[in-house]
Parts: structure tokens; C-alpha cells; sequence
């Protein structure tokens, strides 16, 4: 059977899973969507005819920490003998963990590498396409070679193991975190001293070691990297500040949550991922920004988490 003849399912219509369905819809797959919306709610037993299916469903952290329940309960949607291709950001060890408990699936993992804003060219023009398995098995790595020649060609490839992959997804979330932290801390330092912070920044930015992104500490709504070039020079920005979104708040508590659990006697690397929380939570806050979300990790006093 030629690729293209490959029925595709998708469980999970939010912006990551409904922009990978209308990729593969686009390019002229036959594709099954499975979700909680109405057009889509009965379509379960339609994944049947599904060889592939691609899972992108909240793995939210909340104050009792990283849960992966609705995850792990929509997988048994999937049938067996499946290659179920996980998109949901997930803490390292959980595609193991989910292999173990589905053993007659095909369990890989596939971090999303979507911005909020440009979803749907991201999900057509991948940088980067990474495929994590569960097992070293021909099986399976047979799985993920199957899985990659669907996908659109991306620049860079790799199949490595599920674990590996699940810390590149958090490795360049949590990055970003820091980023945005320092950046907002090297503006407000450079406006006290009289700077004007375009100069800064656009000198930065042509460090191709630095990169354009996230170098916006004060933006609008709808651009969440700071990646908006668009400011008045030499006047104070009012907006939103802090690394909030629907990950960056969330996988940067559930990776410190790791970290200390991880190395609890490592006290100087906990005291600095606890002091860049407080100081996001803090920026958040001041500026109004994605309280919704802030709340939602850390309950409803968030600096809280700064007093304990």
C-alpha cells in the first residue's frame, strides 16, 4: 500500500491536532478526526480503519503536578496493532510508561514544534521532525520510518528513543523560559540607563547565536515569543510581559517539579529554576498576562509557590 493510501487518525482538534489534520488533508490523505467537538464526537469507532494515528490532547501541570490522564484515556480509542504517534508534551519516561500499559500498540513519540500564531505554515513546513521510540525493536523503528514518510520533509531528522525526544520538546521550551527571563531583566536594566532597547535588540538579533525570537520582553497579545518587531523607537511600551502560553508555564513548572526530584541535595541549580519562576510569576502578574493560565499550574495565588 502506497503511503498516500494510508487512512490517518487524529484524537484531539485543538490548534496542534486540527493544523497536523489539515496538513495531511491538504496533501490528500484520507483522515479520521476524533474529539470532544460535535462534528467529530462520533467518530470513534472510525479510527478502526486507521493504521497511523496522531494523539494531541492536554497533558496539563496543575498544583498537584504533571498529569497525563486524559492522555492515557483516549489511547484506548486506538486499535490494536496501531502506531499511535504522540504530539501532547509529555515528562520524560511517559511514552515508556504508556508502552508498558498499551503493549499491543506501537507507542512513538513525535514533539509538536507549532507557534500559537503560525500553526498552520509550521505544521506544513516542519524544521524539524523527531521520532521517539518506546522499544529498540525492528518493529518499531520500522514504525517510526513509516511515520517520517508521511510527514512533510523537514531539514533536520532524527529517530532517537522516546525519552530523548520527550527532553528535546522540554529542553527547547525550557530554554526559551530562561530567555525570556533574561530578556526581560537585560531591557528593564538598559531603559533604567537611558538605552533605547531597539538598538539592543536588533544588534542581538543579528547574532546568529542569539536568533530573533524572544527577544520582544514587552508585546502584544497573539505574539507570545516576543517575536513583534513592530515598536514605536525611544518610547515606553505598555503590554504584556513574563514566558506565559500554553506551555511555557506549564512544562517549566513540571521541569523544575523533575529537577528537584531528581536532585533534591542540588541546591544551587533548584534555587535558580525556583528564582526565574518567581521572577515570570512575577512578570505575569504585574502585567496581566495569561493569569488564566497561571492559575490553572499553580492555583489561585501563584506567588505562593515564591513564600514557601
Amino acid at each position: 500500500m502506497a503511503v498516500e493510501q494510508l487512512k490517518i487518525g487524529f484524537i484531539g482538534q485543538g490548534f496542534i491536532g486540527k493544523n497536523y489534520a489539515d496538513d495531511f488533508e491538504n496533501r490528500g490523505f484520507s483522515i479520521v478526526r476524533y474529539a470532544l467537538e460535535e462534528e467529530y464526537k462520533n467518530n470513534g469507532e472510525r479510527l478502526k480503519e486507521c493504521r497511523v494515528i496522531f494523539v494531541a490532547v492536554p497533558t496539563p501541570t496543575t498544583p498537584k503536578g504533571f498529569d497525563d490522564s486524559i492522555l492515557r484515556d483516549v489511547i484506548r480509542h486506538t486499535p490494536t496493532g496501531s502506531v499511535v504517534v504522540i504530539k501532547s508534551t509529555m515528562l520524560p519516561g511517559t511514552s515508556e510508561s504508556i508502552q508498558e500499559q498499551y503493549s499491543d500498540r506501537i507507542i512513538l513519540h513525535s514533539p509538536e514544534f507549532l507557534r500559537e500564531a503560525t500553526a498552520a505554515h509550521d505544521a506544513a513546513h516542519p524544521s524539524r521532525n523527531i521520532i521517539g521510540i518506546t522499544r529498540g525493536t525492528k518493529e518499531q523503528k520500522e514504525a517510526a520510518e513509516l511515520v517520517l514518510s508521511i510527514l512533510p520533509d523537514a531539514p533536520y531528522e532524527k529517530i532517537c528513543s522516546a525519552r530523548e525526544a520527550e527532553y528535546i520538546k522540554y529542553g527547547g521550551n525550557n530554554w526559551f523560559y530562561f530567555k525570556i527571563v533574561f530578556i526581560n531583566m537585560l531591557y528593564d536594566l538598559a531603559k533604567k540607563d537611558g538605552c533605547e532597547w531597539e538598538v539592543i535588540r536588533d544588534a542581538m538579533a543579528a547574532d546568529p547565536r542569539v536568533g530573533k525570537s524572544h527577544l520582544m520582553p514587552v508585546h502584544k497579545r497573539g505574539t507570545p515569543g516576543g517575536d513583534n518587531f513592530e515598536v514605536v523607537k525611544g518610547k515606553e511600551q505598555k503590554g504584556e510581559r513574563g514566558a506565559g502560553g500554553h506551555c511555557f508555564i506549564k512544562d517549566f513548572a513540571a521541569f523544575a517539579e523533575l529537577y528537584k526530584k531528581t536532585f533534591p541535595d542540588e541546591t544551587k541549580g533548584i534555587e535558580v529554576l525556583s528564582s526565574l519562576e518567581c521572577k515570570n510569576i512575577d512578570l505575569l502578574m504585574s502585567s496581566g498576562k495569561d493569569l488564566d493560565l497561571l492559575k490553572g499550574v499553580y492555583g489561585e495565588n501563584p506567588q505562593q509557590v515564591c513564600n514557601s
